[in-house]
């Protein structure tokens, strides 16, 4: 009798465990095409991703360009390809001697290559050789037309002055700039009164 128990509580045990199966299997459902697409669809992930990227560009033999970046994630597949740096980016551009003439930080940034436009958001800072400060939230870069500009507020800080405005261009090195709406011009010998 002893052994007539145990193979009875075995079978209770084993077709409780038979029922939770096909209980799972018969709530599972298959998934449509246009499901499963989406989660393998490669558009959906960088064809390339780098981690902590410095990279250099060089034009006729000397630097040019040097990018720092913790991230970026290139999109070649998309019908309007692009790399896009979501921890932001470091940019400093150099003039012939080698000299850094020129350098930008953004929190977040993206590169749209058809259009070869640089867009960078999120606390951007652009400072020249003459140690000219920018600041605004938004700034492009068309390298085709070799112009940098904003549509954004915009603090620009010179050894003399602090100028405030809405909307900005400039040429690549930051030297030759207008504010298109100046909104404020304080002198810094004010601000230290």
């Amino acid at each position: 009798m002893k052994t007539k128990f145990l193979t009875n509580k075995y079978l209770t045990a084993g077709n409780f465990i038979l029922l939770a199966v096909i209980a799972f299997i018969s709530s599972c459902q298959s998934n449509t095409p246009e499901e499963i697409k989406a989660v393998v669809d490669e558009d959906n992930f960088p064809s390339l991703s780098v981690n902590n990227l410095e990279s250099v560009i060089t034009d006729s033999g000397k630097v040019a360009y040097r990018f720092i970046t913790p991230e970026m994630n290139q999109y070649k597949n998309r019908e309007k390809p692009y790399t896009e740096f979501p921890l932001g980016l470091h940019l400093i551009v150099y003039n012939a001697k080698g000299e850094i003439d020129a350098q930008i930080k953004s929190n977040y940034a993206v590169y749209h290559e058809k259009e070869d436009l640089w867009e960078l958001q999120n606390n951007v800072e652009a400072v020249n050789f003459k140690n000219e400060v920018i600041n605004t939230e938004q700034l492009f870069w068309d390298t085709k037309k070799h112009i940098i500009y904003s549509d954004e507020f915009i603090k620009i800080t010179t050894d003399t002055e602090i100028l405030t405005g809405y909307g900005f261009e400039s040429d690549e090195k930051f030297e030759n700039y207008t504010i298109k709406n100046i909104s404020g011009i304080l002198s810094v010998d004010e601000e230290n009164l």
